[in-house]
């Protein structure tokens, strides 16, 4: 990695590319340390151990921490992308043509993802601020009037917009997809943060050594061998042959298609954590008058991550994008017409919808891979951390670990693909 790295600065248009990556994260972190006009963030501490302000400084950057103008994240966003796309498979008919009409439709769509999330953001906004308000001892909002809160709400709600036009100049401008680089970076922002709980809760009035070291080793070597598992898998490629009835003279007649046995990659892990935190933001507005009641006790223990219920529910959301995602990412129906049209086939599989069907088949195989993992990585940090009462930051560890090492390999393999790009112009050009 290291040696891409080296590479890649000594070609100015991927250092520009990198150095424009690294400015944009610059200034996101900046806008995590702005508060909120008319908001008390130390009042925020009383309600620390609440597991809804883990996740949302997932997407913040611990932007939720200082209750900042960006303390939303991309959160909204990435769930107005989830329910765009859920629309999209025969729900609303202009979706499902917008879909089918290449970049036309696809900037349509954009355009409807961005409504939805201003839409989800307010709403959010306003949930959080009345909800945190309500739960901590201090004022949250010194003065809790509607109208303070319609103008948090449309701060944050800016906030939001602003860190999803970031991620976009990253997407077009840098390097990597921009939010999930923008995850990841905020994900990497707060290690000292967590190491320094770590340190304090450990070493801090132990009366032996040992136990606090050994806690340590044992933790690193975890985190050690969830990253090793989740590079190999992550990199693993099922490989599918390919013959070519027709090719050039002295072209091999068969070559292979490479499919990830993770197909969907992390985004399911983001999409899951995402779609769990709406709908508790959204509970939060109830809060003070409806705390008690049956229906708001149970929808807060089914989208709390540190119940047994939402761990299941998170679980259940992880396989289903995962298998959602995996046919997102690779459509068989495209994928076979493709072949057909390149003169190329599967052994024993003929060509067209036989072609299709094996293409799901397979796809439905590698997914069931996936989801496993994918679960297991996300859900055995969480139940350590319920069982043995450890840091909150730790339950969401393999979360965080999933992200910051599939952005990680996705922006390097992306880095290689223009190193690549560039040598074969080179040699084209000579």
């Amino acid at each position: 990695m290291l040696k891409t790295l080296k590479y890649a600065f000594a070609v100015k248009e991927i250092r520009n590319k990198i150095l424009f990556t690294l400015g944009v994260l610059v200034v996101f972190r900046l806008g995590t340390y702005i508060t909120v006009p008319g908001i008390n963030a130390k009042a925020l501490n009383s309600v620390a151990s609440s597991g809804l302000i883990s996740i949302l400084n997932t997407f913040s950057g611990g932007g939720l921490t200082n209750y900042s103008i960006l303390a939303m994240g991309v959160s909204p966003y990435i769930t107005a992308q989830i329910v765009v796309q859920l629309l999209q498979m025969d729900i609303v008919p202009r979706f499902v043509e917008w879909s089918k009409q290449g970049e036309v439709g696809r900037r349509k769509l954009n355009q409807w993802t961005r409504y939805l999330t201003i839409v989800l953001a307010f709403i959010q906004s306003i949930g959080i601020t009345a909800g945190f308000n309500y739960m901590s001892s201090l004022n949250l909002v010194k003065d809790p009037s509607p109208q303070t809160y319609i103008s948090i709400g449309l701060i944050l709600t800016g906030g939001t917009m602003f860190t999803t036009w970031l991620g976009d100049m990253i997407t077009d401008r840098g390097i990597g997809n921009g939010i999930s680089m923008i995850i990841m970076a905020g994900i990497i922002a707060r290690v000292p943060d967590g190491i320094r709980q770590v340190f304090v809760e450990e070493f801090q009035g132990a009366s032996d050594l040992w136990q606090p070291i050994l806690y340590i080793v044992i933790l690193l070597l975890a985190i050690l061998a969830i990253v090793t598992f989740v590079t190999y898998v992550q990199q693993a490629n099922y490989k599918i042959p390919i013959q070519y009835t027709r090719r050039l003279a002295g072209a091999s007649e068969s070559s292979y298609l490479p499919l990830k046995v993770n197909v969907a990659g992390v985004i399911p892990v983001i999409f899951a954590s995402s779609f769990i935190a709406t709908p508790q933001t959204i509970l939060m507005l109830f809060t003070q008058n409806h705390s008690e009641d049956n229906w708001y006790i149970i929808m807060s223990n089914l989208f709390n991550m540190q119940t047994v219920p939402g761990m299941i529910l998170y679980t259940v959301l992880i396989v289903v994008f995962t298998f959602f995602y995996a046919f997102v990412q690779v459509n068989p129906e495209k994928l076979a017409e493709n072949l057909q049209k390149q003169g190329s086939y599967i052994p024993s599989v003929w060509p067209g919808r036989e072609t299709q069907k094996y293409v799901s088949s397979l796809l439905m195989r590698l997914s069931s891979v996936g989801s496993l993992f994918l679960g297991l990585v996300s859900l055995i940090p969480l139940v350590a951390s319920a069982v043995w009462g450890l840091n909150e930051s730790i339950g969401l560890g393999g979360t965080s670990l999933l992200i910051v090492v599939g952005v990680t390999l996705e922006t390097m393999r992306q880095l290689n693909g223009m190193m690549m790009k560039r040598e074969y112009i080179g040699f084209i050009r000579k």
